[in-house]
């Protein structure tokens, strides 16, 4: 069975190579980068300022080794640099009055165009001491580092260097460090106009991605298994040049299958049948920036030429348990407020809905507010505290579980999209899977 299925995929290769056509336009590693430093340029000129004046601080550090870089750094790194080099310093400064902020650089060089060199080895050969020197010129009255007991993408300053820069300046200064959570978050979590308008075409690309998968172009019924369709995702995504930030996931539910699908493990592989739901769960990197996408699709048996209306019925009731939360999108409502609506107006319409959205953006699971989670529906301590901010995304992830007469069950219709909060409406970034996929 297992050298029958090589051999399928071999020919699928063959018979189905990658065309650009069939795809939206993709950018050269070149155009990226030079697309990331214009990006990093806009955000330190527009999201920098507007984050430090919200979160009330004067000063920001962050500093990294090579190999061990704070999730924060990477993001503001110049896009030809693939990590810190030797121990790289960040320095925020604002100095108020409206003047523009001072982003610097206590490092052997200018780390890119936005964070310029202020040290010399030369004149001071002690790093540390250097970057003490740069802090009391400035006299800041709080000194923000990445140190956070509860968000780990705030979280980026090791220990060392925590002890190391106390260590490093006058006493006086130490009662002025303060952990940094909300700078961190906030700058991860907020996206500019511009990043959003390449953000649809990166979800376009996933999106096409899953469209072939869930076709007869990947799948013939009876012979292709649920991680053959896994591969042929991950395969894609590589020969597209791109990262994917998990193992995809695809499954079926089917009116012989015992038990639902299981959270607390992945499926294992089966042959795809006619009259199976299918469901994938899947997410690239493009442009630095993450999507995470869950569809559905159905296989039709002998004769049928549409999906069962109870499975279309299904498929609408999940719909509409997505509409319930994004309707409930508001400035300042912490994500555990978002989520007791939803389920309060969900269940209130008759539905049973499970909600575990979480934000996206440099990260899968990025940083903001935690909307839920598969196993704690009761809300997220802490996270699930966090507050909505406006320009922020969200993958909108959940399931609702419908009882099917046809099949004497339940079954769950989990859906994903990637979705964008304005501060006013809310809207999916590329649209979202409006009907099964039908697979002949």
């Amino acid at each position: 069975m297992r050298k029958h299925h090589l051999i399928y995929l071999l020919l699928l290769c063959l018979v189905f190579p990658l065309s650009a056509q069939d795809y939206p336009a993709m950018l050269s590693l070149e155009r990226q980068t030079e697309l990331h430093d214009a990006w990093l340029t806009e955000r330190a000129q527009t999201v920098l300022p507007m984050l430090m004046k919200r979160a009330e601080v004067d000063m920001w550090l962050l500093i990294s080794r090579e190999y061990n870089e704070d999730p924060v750094l990477n993001t503001m790194l110049p896009g030809k640099w693939m990590g810190a080099r030797r121990t790289t310093m960040l320095l925020i400064y604002d100095p108020g009055n409206g003047q523009p902020l001072e982003t610097l650089a206590c490092a052997r060089y200018a780390v890119g165009d936005v964070f310029k060199k202020a040290w010399d080895p030369e004149a001071q050969p002690d790093q540390w001491a250097a970057l003490s020197q740069l802090i009391t010129d400035r006299n800041p009255k709080k000194i923000a580092v990445n140190r956070s007991p509860d968000f780990g993408l705030a979280d980026g300053i090791s220990s060392y260097h925590y002890d190391k820069l106390r260590e490093s300046l006058p006493t006086s200064y130490r009662d002025r460090i303060v952990n940094g959570d909300k700078l961190a978050i906030g700058w991860l979590e907020t996206r500019t106009p511009s990043e959003m308008t390449v953000y649809r075409q990166v979800m376009a690309v996933a999106h096409a991605i899953i469209a072939e998968a869930f076709s007869n172009k990947v799948i013939t019924p009876g012979v292709t298994t649920t991680d053959e369709v896994v591969w042929f995702m991950r395969e894609r995504s590589n020969k597209l040049g791109l990262g994917v930030w998990f193992h995809p996931t695809v499954d079926v539910q089917r009116k012989e299958q015992d038990e639902l699908y299981a959270f607390s493990g992945r499926p294992g592989s089966v042959v795809i049948q006619p009259g199976d739901l299918l469901h994938c769960d899947f997410g690239i990197t493009y442009c630095g920036l993450n999507t995470d996408t869950q569809h559905n699709a159905y296989v039709l048996k002998p004769g049928e030429d549409e999906a069962p209306a109870f499975l279309v019925d299904a498929f609408r009731q999940g719909m509409e348990t997505m509409d319930v939360l994004t309707a409930e999108y508001k400035n300042g409502r912490t994500g555990n407020e978002l989520l007791a609506a939803a389920l309060a107006k969900g269940k209130a319409k008759g539905l049973r809905p499970t909600i575990y959205t979480h934000p996206i953006g440099y990260h899968g699971h990025g940083a903001g507010p935690t909307v839920g989670l598969w196993d704690q529906q009761g809300g997220v301590p802490v996270r699930g505290d966090y507050p909505l901010h406006p320009n922020t995304a969200y993958s909108i992830e959940l399931n609702t579980k419908v009882y099917l007469d046809a099949w004497g069950k339940d079954i769950r219709m989990m859906m994903e999209e990637d979705g964008y909060w304005d501060g006013k409406t809310f809207r999916y970034i590329d649209g979202r899977q409006t009907e099964l996929y039908l697979i002949r």
